[in-house]
């Protein structure tokens, strides 16, 4: 079949391409601004890109099936010669998936506000650091596994992220709803979304939908430590699993440290004790997704027992757990300076990061920076969350507003009134209005000569690029 996806430069868009290819159809696709890393894996993979959106040549090209991204939307060129014509049959990246992977398998879906793509990860190499051959399809760039994207064999489980946005322009129905979970991973719930969602009782209500989904002879593996999903009632419809630190919980998570050193914690199942881990992931968030995707991955493969399920998965390999690109990821590490890139763009996100970091380098000045990017950060929606959040750092950087001219500036977080309440709690911060001038503050304050001799951590919380800056800054941090 030939498939031309809308969009493949995206991260899930580009995977699920790569899918596609291995699965033998013919594909190709276009995006505005095609670049590497994901437009050289696409080429090495024999996919043919096209740089920007023109309906004449899709119309030449005439694929058997357009896969529209969810980025895309009205007034696109393609998208409006599609709708006029309906020449084409057309699906979002969901659907697709759905129909061509996922109706055949076993799948684990890995759905929360925070940690999907890090539990992603940790299932499928935890699946195949255990003898198994998963498919998986992973929204971010791990380390381990290799890539993020493996079609694995139909016998085996298939781990995909399962996202709550929604799936098209068309189709306004979260993503994770198409993935036909057997397992389905609620690792955390919390508002987010504001442009999709109206509050935290409809984040809750499609998350019950997916619950809603999981079959008599599936699992909901819950965190249970979580109020906001012990909200979803008893889901006595299918078995549940609990996990967290609390007592209540099937499977516990007890003893965790962190230092210097790194992570320590243990997880039992009814009383028993699964295995004594220790790793180099930072947090109690991290030890939450390894116990989720150790849970999710056991349950796949060996079904009821808890005796099974513990034989059937070592929790060895998290040892060698390298983790995702991004997600709390050291760029520089020299005496007296480390810098560190992070994926946050929720409160919870940042506090959790900031938290693991005050452990993980006690007496260092921590210094956070923060890009209002998403679709919700960059709103008053969460505004004193983040507030709470970024007192936790000893020096704080906001960049500016990401396309702030869409919005009023009723609704467009007050970068300068977070300033001001981070200094009436003894934090120093600062911001600017453009992120080139925050990249000089920012050097200035913590390269320079005023950056004193105080080991320092420089993290960079972003859900973009942050135009560049964090990388500008890692150069200039390395000489």
């Amino acid at each position: 079949m030939k498939l031309y996806f809308m969009g493949i430069c995206g991260t899930a868009m580009g995977n699920a391409a790569l899918l596609a290819r291995a699965a033998g159809h013919d594909v190709s696709g276009a995006d505005t601004g095609v670049y590497p890393p994901m437009s050289s894996v696409l080429a090495e993979a024999g996919i043919l890109l096209h740089e920007g959106y023109d309906a004449t040549r899709l119309a030449r090209l005439a694929p058997d099936l357009v896969v529209i991204g969810n980025a895309m939307s009205r007034g696109n060129p393609e998208v409006e010669w599609l709708l006029d014509t309906r020449a084409l049959k057309f699906t979002s990246l969901p659907a697709l998936l759905h129909d061509t992977v996922l109706a055949t398998r076993k799948n684990i879906v890995v759905c929360g506000t925070h940690g999907k793509t890090t539990t992603t990860a940790l299932a499928a190499f935890l699946l195949r650091e255990n003898g198994r051959d998963p498919g998986f399809l992973i929204g971010g760039v791990p380390l381990d596994p290799p890539a993020g994207n493996h079609l694995g064999k139909p016998t085996d489980p298939f781990v995909i992220e399962g996202d709550e946005y929604d799936s098209a322009f068309f189709d306004k129905r979260s993503k994770f709803i198409h993935y036909a979970p057997h397992v389905a991973v609620l690792n955390n719930l919390e508002f987010d979304h504001a442009d999709i969602f109206r509050d935290l009782a409809d984040v809750q209500r499609t998350f019950a939908h997916l619950a809603r989904i999981v079959p008599r002879n599936g699992w909901v593996v819950l965190n249970g430590d979580d109020d906001n999903l012990r909200a979803l009632g008893p889901l006595p419809w299918t078995r549940v699993v609990r996990v967290g630190t609390g007592e209540h919980n099937d499977i516990r998570i007890s003893g965790f440290a962190e230092n210097a050193q790194g992570v320590r914690f243990s997880l039992t199942w009814a009383g028993r004790l699964w295995g004594e881990v220790t790793w180099s992931a930072p947090g109690i968030f991290n030890a939450r997704n390894a116990a989720m995707a150790a849970t999710a991955s056991a349950l796949a493969i060996a079904g009821e027992s808890p005796a099974a399920a513990m034989a059937a998965l070592s929790l060895a390999p998290l040892a060698r757990f390298r983790g995702v690109k991004r997600r709390q990821e050291k760029l520089v590490e020299r005496p007296g300076l480390t810098v560190i890139e992070d994926f946050g763009h929720h409160p919870t996100a940042l506090a959790e990061t900031l938290t693991s970091l005050r452990a993980r380098y006690p007496g260092a000045m921590l210094t956070a920076v923060f890009e209002p990017r998403s679709n919700t950060a960059r709103t008053k929606t969460l505004q004193a969350g983040f507030m709470r959040a970024l007192a936790l750092a000893d020096e704080v950087f906001i960049g500016a507003v990401n396309r702030a001219d869409k919005l009023k500036e009723t609704e467009r977080f007050d970068a300068e009134a977070v300033v001001e309440h981070l200094e009436t709690q003894g934090v120093h911060a600062a911001t600017a209005p453009t992120n080139t001038e925050v990249l000089v503050l920012l050097q200035a304050a913590t390269l320079g000569a005023a950056a004193g001799t105080k080991p320092r951590v420089t993290v960079f919380f972003s859900n973009g690029s942050f135009d560049g800056i964090i990388a500008a800054y890692a150069t200039a941090a390395k000489n």
